[in-house]
């Protein structure tokens, strides 16, 4: 290999959409090789655009794993739905992620209308297909009513069965991707996973224990925020954060019989962000109530929803 060829690398931005729950962040967790995001099946879990940074001898990708698309009424739902179309514009290729066991509905259609207007090559992924993939067939007739001709341009739209899950298609996934990138030198040193900041993805582990335990009755009205991250001479991090909820009915649920959920987020988050932060660490939780949160700009603000 001469220098020339060496010296032509690649790399670009992806965004991957699709609508709540339907394995985005499973996707971009197995395409980086490490847990960068949340993975729930409570629809709305990420609520921040997270970027995982894949990268090999051709080059480097920025994959874009996107809040979960709904025709959402209050102010938090516009916003992210906000962040996940604005996202389109700025990248180089754009995954449209599907269940593809599950009837297109509402949200494709509205995903579709978008997606159909962007000028960046643009891939289907049926994802799921390990669970047979039964409506794989609606996403597929769907997109060649409204993309036309388009349809068949290769180069412009693709088709991709895969499974975040079982990882299948996943190398196939990378290959589709470079081939579809400009040339570029890498914007990340190459053993970059995630550039996510550290606050955001310590309030998101917190926010993920947090959901394992409540998540049958309100897992919509939460919000954690990290408001301290110190470290003490002993070489422990204190860190302290709030859990937003609604109404006092739910501040009992998150704290729980004589406070057992509460420490119980913390003792699972403590185990997690000691992997992470490479240290001790001391987790101190708090609950506030704060009607229509998500209502609120300037909380949205404060947790990263809004620029």
């Amino acid at each position: 290999m001469n220098k020339e060829t060496e010296n032509k690398t690649r790399c670009g931005f992806i965004s991957v959409v699709g609508r709540p729950n339907v394995g985005k962040s499973t996707l971009v967790n197995g395409l980086v090789g490490e847990k960068i995001a949340i993975v729930s099946s409570i629809p709305q879990t990420t609520r921040n655009r997270i970027r995982g940074v894949y990268t090999d001898e051709r080059g480097q990708i920025i994959f874009i794993d996107t809040p979960g698309l709904v025709r959402g009424k209050d102010h938090m739902d516009q916003c992210m739905k906000q962040v996940s179309f604005s996202t389109v514009e700025e990248v180089d290729c754009v995954i449209h992620l599907v269940d593809a066991n599950k009837t297109f509905g509402e949200e494709e259609q509205m995903i579709l209308e978008r997606l159909s207007e962007i000028k960046c090559p643009l891939i289907l992924g049926l994802n799921k297909i390990d669970l047979k993939g039964k409506c794989a067939h609606e996403y597929i007739n769907a997109y060649q009513e409204k993309l036309g001709e388009k349809f068949n341009n290769d180069k412009r739209f693709v088709i991709l069965p895969l499974s975040g899950e079982t990882e299948n298609n996943l190398d196939k996934l990378i290959d589709l991707v470079f081939e579809r990138l400009p040339e570029g030198e890498l914007l990340y040193p190459a053993d970059t996973v995630c550039d996510v900041p550290q606050k955001m993805a310590v309030s998101d582990i917190i926010r993920e224990k947090l959901l394992s335990i409540v998540r049958d009755e309100i897992p919509y009205s939460l919000a954690v925020e990290v408001e301290e991250m110190a470290r003490r001479r002993n070489k422990l991090t204190y860190i302290s954060a709030r859990i937003l909820v609604e109404s006092e009915s739910q501040k009992e649920i998150v704290i729980g019989k004589k406070g057992k959920n509460l420490k119980d987020v913390g003792t699972l988050a403590r185990k997690e962000l000691e992997e992470l932060l490479e240290r001790r660490v001391f987790v101190d939780l708090y609950v506030k109530v704060s009607k229509k949160w998500r209502e609120k700009t300037s909380i949205l603000q404060d947790l990263g929803y809004v620029g």
